[in-house]
């Protein structure tokens, strides 16, 4: 078989694509989710799960991808993933009921699960003066997906139907498809073992169950019989779940390498910074739609928001090679904890700067800043301190506990800006100008935390894989 050379820049590119396409998915909607009840013909509460469905599918997805690249290796599971995107892209483009969209919307959020094995894989095939800066940028991807998906998507449903927002991302599934299969190269990489098929079922039932019922808090209510139920029996399982893996032969993730203090308060760091990102995400946009008959309402339109939030996505792609320049000095440890200190910072800005649109964006560019940084560290901790079997299973973890993180700031956020409420017409409650205040003040608090725990994360001693050789491409064949 003749060996087919494929330049490392243009495959570091194509990782990068395909992970940002990905990343897009978890913002696609939320421009039109006001309109999804009369568009699918639902009730407010149900079309909800149309954003819900891509997040949990995502998180639960993660882990179980990684594990599969390591067993029968990441680019056949790439190719594989975005595969589902396409299929989950088609569904939704073709549907018009709640039903076939959640369908879709499922498939696309584990097609994310394309990330944390992009990021993986990068590091084995990346040149070494590259090594830091590849994987520092696929990683940022997350983020940068995210943000940069709201004025896209809401400028592509202002202007033509809201089905072409999945044909879009149905063409852009068939690009990543194609590069990956055709420019990515195959290496020999897989480590045959046995599937763990009631680990993958207890990870999905425990982590759904528990993530529904912290997403779902602030409309059921946290005191309610649903709200809980589902949180403790989420756990519950989690729980049992963690008790069958750590005797399993060949479990979906080892408990005990992830227990690896490097690893374990990186994680917790992860979860942390997640909260971070997500926050901003969520806080700013609000702000800077609420009417300016409030007296601190900027007035913006869905739009506008969107095209004001964009340059803090792109932040985040140009800080990664900053944030490897910080690891090659400082070390991936300080990195992270650098990354959170800013992203904090950029939230003590903000309560100071919410006086016009511009002002909100500088903010959200300094935190942004703060997350490309810390985005980028974490998975050069995670596979400095794993075995290589176990990369992209790990760097799925780390990914989940980011997920786990943005859940949690959903509803942290969503309870906050309830809890300091003013009339603003007869029957309509909006948050106080306080309200948004505190969700600043809260956000740098677990910034702060998220430094805080990466300092925790023991001093590298030289055993880790930073300077192993990548292994030697084969083909660009499935």
């Amino acid at each position: 078989m003749s060996i087919r050379r494929v330049s490392p820049v243009l495959v570091i590119v194509v990782l990068c694509f395909g992970s940002l396409c990905g990343a897009l998915m978890q913002s696609l909607v939320i421009p039109i989710q006001s309109e999804l009840p009369a568009l699918l013909g639902a009730s407010a509460s149900s079309t909800s799960w149309v954003v819900t469905a891509t997040l949990l599918a995502a998180a639960v997805t993660m882990p179980v991808t990684g594990r599969l690249a390591d067993m029968y290796g990441k680019k056949r599971v790439m190719t594989g993933s975005a595969a589902v995107l396409i299929a989950g892209s088609l569904v939704v483009a073709m549907s018009s009921t709640l039903a076939p969209v959640l369908v879709g919307r499922v498939l696309q959020g584990v097609a994310m699960g394309y990330i944390p094995v992009a990021i993986s894989l990068v590091r084995e095939i990346a040149p070494d003066h590259l090594k830091a800066t590849a994987v520092a940028t696929v990683s940022a991807t997350l983020g940068v997906g995210g943000a940069l998906g709201l004025p896209l998507a809401a400028w592509i449903a202002d202007e033509w139907d809201w089905h072409a927002l999945f044909w879009v991302s149905t063409g852009l599934a068939v690009v990543v498809f194609l590069a990956t299969a055709l420019l990515v190269p195959h290496v020999h990489d897989a480590h045959p073992a046995t599937i763990d098929v009631v680990g993958i079922l207890g990870l999905a039932v425990g982590l759904s169950s528990a993530l529904i019922g912290v997403s779902k808090g602030s409309q059921w209510g946290w005191t309610d019989a649903q709200t809980l139920g589902s949180i403790i029996g989420g756990i519950v399982v989690l729980i049992a779940w963690g008790y069958y893996e750590l005797r399993h032969h060949d479990p979906l993730v080892d408990l005990r390498t992830t227990a690896r203090p490097a690893v374990l308060f990186t994680n917790l760091a992860a979860l942390l910074i997640g909260f971070g990102m997500m926050a901003q995400s969520i806080v700013v946009p609000q702000l800077l739609q609420m009417p300016e008959a409030t007296g601190y309402g900027l007035g913006q339109t869905i739009l506008e928001a969107g095209l004001w939030m964009a340059p803090a996505g792109l932040m985040m792609l140009f800080f990664a090679p900053v944030s490897s320049t910080l690891i090659t000095r400082k070390g991936a440890r300080v990195t992270l904890a650098i990354g959170a200190l800013v992203i904090g910072l950029g939230y003590l800005l903000a309560l100071g700067l919410m006086d016009a649109p511009w002002q909100l964006m500088v903010a959200s560019c300094v935190a942004a800043a703060g997350v490309g940084i810390g985005y980028a560290a974490m998975p050069t901790l995670i596979l400095d301190n794993v075995p290589e079997d176990e990369a992209g299973s790990s760097v799925g973890v780390n990914a989940l506990m980011r997920s786990v993180g943005t859940t949690i700031a959903g509803a942290v956020m969503a309870a906050l800006l309830t809890s300091r409420t003013m009339e603003f017409a007869p029957g309509v409650e909006i948050p106080t100008q306080d309200a948004f205040s505190l969700c600043f003040l809260v956000g740098a608090g677990f910034a702060f935390a998220g430094a805080a725990i990466a300092l925790l994360v023991p001093r590298a001693n030289g055993r880790g894989r930073t300077d192993a050789p990548a292994p030697e491409p084969v083909d660009a064949s499935v």
